[in-house]
């Protein structure tokens, strides 16, 4: 049975890693790719992966429902086909880049029936494991940048390469989802979905709710909406390195190394969580690393960015920075893929600790309060400057990581004083 847990943790971390190779490396080069379309039939904006994130944080609400009446797996491989979103690519229309923006906003189902899954597939004591476990290998999604890297490299325009580039994330996205089907049921799982069998839309709304009063998740509210730092290092930072001139002809090709970077900053992250069983070395502390390295991050970035860089709308900015080596550009990208990962590998440790009889409502809460903070940020980052997006990084990472620690300390509290 350890076998069959073990398995099932390693194919959903290779199906999340082939479904977000393709939408996260969409995302990355996505702005980009919108400034590059100049025909008549396009002016969307690549910044309105907000409108994804803004219909995924509703999605969220009706997502324990689904996920209660068809299961984990089934959810899964529904919400996975709707990631096939990158196909718009191929042949971008303004009607389909929105059309689809919303329809992939609805597989808000695929995130909240993983939590499930994974704490399905996991004990009190392999919980920490399992999450570090998925959390490499969801990050492992280099290839995706590195083919970006490849063939945008010395190009200081994006022509119709971008074909064959979006046909490649295609593919992968398909693959990712097809490898839910071979996921396999544990007995662990069985016992879980007949407890929740006919569970209804009013019994799961009461649980969300009946959550969202507790003091755990009040209180771990800020960290996850913390997740403004999702769409900085996903859709904005990449758009600032390709719009900046001092980087030269290599600054499109940058934007797939940087990718590369923070991935490998996710993966290194996604150890720590291997970590954690190791009472020297808590929860507490890998996320406290994880608002360090965010710190010092912001402040690089803000001395090797121009400020203007996201609200350009042409191809590139032409202000000079303080610092102007290509080497800090992926020092940050590495410290932003690193923090990012400290934070979620140990928010999703904490959730399934807490609440594994109620992990479907506590992870759609997660998904729900991550999603509006990510469509928020979205929305205003084409038009606030570089150090305004940075200072509220700054300080909603510095809130959230105080929370984060209240929590951890009241789980050394008596069970009555935890909970009103």
């Amino acid at each position: 049975m350890a076998d069959r847990r073990t398995y099932n943790v390693v194919v959903l971390g290779v199906g999340f890693l082939l479904i977000f190779t393709a939408f996260t490396t969409c995302g990355n080069v996505e702005q980009t790719v919108v400034k590059s379309l100049t025909n008549s039939t396009f002016s969307g904006r690549g910044y309105h992966l907000g409108i994804i994130y803004g219909v995924f944080s509703f999605s969220n609400l009706l997502a324990p429902t689904v996920v209660s009446v068809i299961g984990a797996k089934p959810t899964m491989f529904l919400s996975g086909l709707l990631y096939g979103y990158v196909a718009v690519f191929i042949t971008p229309a303004t009607w389909s880049f929105y059309l689809t923006s919303v329809l992939i906003g609805a597989g808000a189902a695929l995130w909240t029936a993983q939590g499930l899954f994974l704490v399905e597939n996991s004990e009190a004591s392999t919980i920490n494991r399992n999450t570090g476990m998925f959390w490499a290998l969801l990050q492992c999604m280099l290839f995706g940048n590195l083919y970006i890297y490849l063939d945008w490299n010395g190009q200081t325009e994006i022509s119709t390469s971008r074909r064959k580039i979006f046909l490649f994330l295609l593919v992968a996205s398909v693959l990712g989802t097809l490898s839910f089907l071979v996921l396999r049921k544990s007995h662990h799982e069985e016992e879980m979905l007949s407890e929740e069998e006919g569970q209804s839309l009013l019994s799961t709304r009461s649980t969300i709710l009946q959550l969202l009063r507790t003091k755990t998740i009040v209180l771990l509210s800020p960290c996850m909406a913390y997740s403004l730092e999702l769409s900085f290092y996903s859709g904005v930072y990449g758009t600032c390195i390709g719009a900046t001139t001092h980087f030269g002809k290599a600054a499109k090709g940058l934007i797939g190394i940087s990718g590369i970077v923070v991935g490998i900053g996710e993966i290194v992250g996604g150890l720590f969580g291997l970590l954690c069983k190791n009472s020297r070395f808590r929860r507490t502390s890998v996320v406290f690393l994880g608002m360090v390295v965010h710190f010092i991050a912001s402040y690089l970035i803000f001395l090797n960015i121009p400020d203007d860089a996201p609200v350009v709308f042409e191809s590139t900015t032409q202000k000079n920075p303080y610092l102007t080596p290509v080497s800090i550009a992926l020092l940050c990208s590495f410290l932003l893929g690193l923090g990012d990962s400290c934070f979620n590998t140990q928010l999703y440790s904490i959730l399934g600790h807490v609440y594994a009889e109620q992990s479907v409502a506590a992870f759609a809460i997660f998904k729900f309060i991550q999603s509006v903070s990510a469509a928020v940020a979205f929305f205003y980052s084409g038009y606030l400057l570089l150090m305004w997006q940075l200072l509220l990084l700054v300080i909603l990472g510095f809130t959230g990581t105080l929370c984060f620690f209240i929590v951890e300390k009241m789980q050394d509290l008596p069970a009555d004083l935890l909970e009103d």
